[in-house]
């Protein structure tokens, strides 16, 4: 029993894989976060959709042809977005094996350095693939939104 207990990490080991792991639990709040952004801009984007698949069945001519185009890029935007979800959240499970290592490198001496360090890494290596992401479908959203020619420069008629 008594090699057991001389076994097991030090109080001050603990700590110290305690405050090692801080920043990364910081960075999981963050990138909650970021989830919850996304998460949104997905349910505006399908809601979105939705609404356009109702007015594609109902329209003709010019007018369905730009629906159409409209419904194409939500579509895509749709894709985009939950590939960035995926990313943050393969990002978050990352962090949290990083964290998990942390604890687990104190218990078996410090072999474990070179796999938290790749797995960090790997995981800044998805965050930052999800932020690409983001941008390309903000500039998608905003292609669509473009203000018809028509509609700036309509005038209203005289009474």
């Amino acid at each position: 029993m008594n090699h057991f207990v001389q076994g097991l990490p030090h109080v001050s080991h603990v700590a110290q894989a305690i405050q090692l792991s801080v920043g990364p639990v910081f960075l999981l709040a963050g990138i909650g976060g970021f989830l919850n952004v996304c998460a949104a801009r997905l349910a505006r984007v399908i809601d979105r959709a939705r609404s356009v698949e109702m007015l594609v069945t109902a329209s003709r001519g010019e007018e369905h042809d730009r629906y159409i185009r409209e419904i194409q890029t939500l579509d895509q935007r749709i894709r985009v977005v939950n590939n960035c979800i995926s990313l943050a959240v393969l990002s978050a499970c990352q962090v949290c094996l990083v964290v998990i290592l942390l604890f687990a490198n104190q218990l078996f001496g410090n072999r474990l350095d070179a796999a938290i360090a790749l797995l960090f890494i790997c995981s800044m290596l998805s965050v930052g693939a999800a932020f690409a992401l983001f941008i390309v479908e903000t500039r998608l959203g905003s292609r669509v939104v473009r203000v018809r020619n028509e509609i700036l420069n309509h005038s209203a008629e005289d009474d």
